[in-house]
């Protein structure tokens, strides 16, 4: 028998062969997203749980504009503008000077290289305007991980991107910890772009808020997915520090492969968001930072989130349970879907994804970088 894929796309799982068999479909469920959304809006935006896509531009099968091999890591597997379709809401985006411009790039002490580049940032960034400007009512947050000396260049390059006019401003953020505005209000003002740089003094230069005084943060990397453990990043103040009201949770290791996100995105998940949540005295993940995250088995990141959310808004395991009007922690009778692993040994997808090559191609750049690069150094890609 030929390994498979489970892949949502939309309500519909539909399983995919790799090697160009007929796709099966096998049943449909009820859409997250469209239980979120009925329910949105009247919270502060920081009691709200949100997709981010860890490294969301290194995409695989990302074409080389630079006319040589690319030799790096990948991260995702569909466009950004894919990914917020499906739901991401979060993009974690590492900038450089490279080329006379400002690029997405992987990269070594702070300089981009011909065979880690991807692509001019503004692409990016205009895929996130299109978006912004087709969908009114939603919030994207840009975590930048900055390289960009040139200077205004990265408030050029969000003016030039057309996003200036959905900025969220950094003189409205809460400075200690309190509460953000609501997401109604924050739809309601049109600053529905939060963005925050690695870099502190932009935060003055150019209005680009300090992400280490607005965010919590655990570590990175293999710490972060160490069971029973989370460990707040270096740069972060403590977990259960009360001076900053947004919590970023990563969860994925060193090395992506993407073979290995199916069993990451599943139980090993959800046991690791609670070990969090008791290292952040009792505070959930705003953001829950994730390579392939349409790989599971089981549910996977959207069940969590569903979760996480569901508990927030009204003390249910999962929001379709919310009953409006109702006491909180009064919750339908819902069936949830299965956490556990599905016989698929391949592992599944929960999303819709574009891909521009073959499936059957997925695997292999990121087990050939890994064998390829000197690995010290390469912990600088992240």
């Amino acid at each position: 028998m030929f390994p498979s894929y489970r892949l949502w796309s939309g309500s519909l799982l539909w399983e995919l062969p790799i090697f160009g068999q007929e796709s099966t479909f096998l049943y449909q469920r009820p859409s997250y997203y469209a239980h979120f959304h009925c329910k949105v809006g009247g919270l502060p935006f920081n009691k709200y749980s949100w997709l981010m896509t860890h490294n969301s531009f290194s995409i695989v099968d990302a074409p080389s504009l630079q006319g040589v091999q690319r030799l790096t890591f990948y991260n995702q597997e569909d466009t950004v503008t894919n990914q917020l379709m499906n739901g991401v809401r979060g993009l974690m985006l590492d900038m450089y000077d490279f080329n006379g411009d400002i690029w997405l790039c992987h990269s070594f002490r702070g300089q981009c290289f011909n065979f880690t580049a991807f692509q001019p940032a503004i692409n990016t960034l205009r895929e996130v305007e299109t978006f912004l400007s087709q969908n009114p009512s939603e919030i994207v947050t840009i975590v930048i991980e900055d390289y960009v000396h040139t200077p205004k260049g990265l408030s050029n390059l969000f003016v030039n991107a057309g996003l200036d006019k959905y900025w969220f401003p950094v003189s409205k953020m809460p400075k200690k910890g309190e509460d953000w505005p609501t997401v109604n209000e924050m739809v309601q003002a049109n600053h529905r772009l939060l963005v925050f740089t690695s870099v502190a003094s932009k935060e003055a230069e150019e209005g680009i808020a300090y992400q280490w005084k607005y965010i919590l943060e655990n570590e990175a990397g293999d710490p972060g997915v160490k069971p029973g453990s989370c460990p707040n990043r270096k740069e972060s103040r403590p977990l259960n520090s009360k001076s900053a009201s947004l919590f970023l949770m990563n969860y994925f290791p060193s090395y992506p492969v993407e073979t290995e996100a199916c069993k990451e995105h599943s139980a090993r998940l959800a046991d690791m968001i609670g070990t969090c949540f008791k290292a952040a005295g009792s505070m959930m993940p705003n953001f829950l930072a994730v390579n392939f995250y349409m790989r599971s088995d089981g549910g996977g990141v959207f069940y969590d989130l569903d979760s996480m959310n569901g508990q927030r808004l009204c003390g249910c395991n999962t929001i379709a349970a919310c009953q409006a009007g109702a006491p909180f922690g009064s919750c339908k009778n819902i069936t949830m879907p299965s956490s556990s692993p599905m016989t698929n040994t391949a592992g599944s997808f929960s999303g819709s994804v574009q891909f521009s090559k073959s499936a059957s191609t997925i695997y292999y750049p990121n087990q050939f970088a890994i064998g390829f690069f000197s690995i010290p150094w390469m912990l600088l890609l992240l």
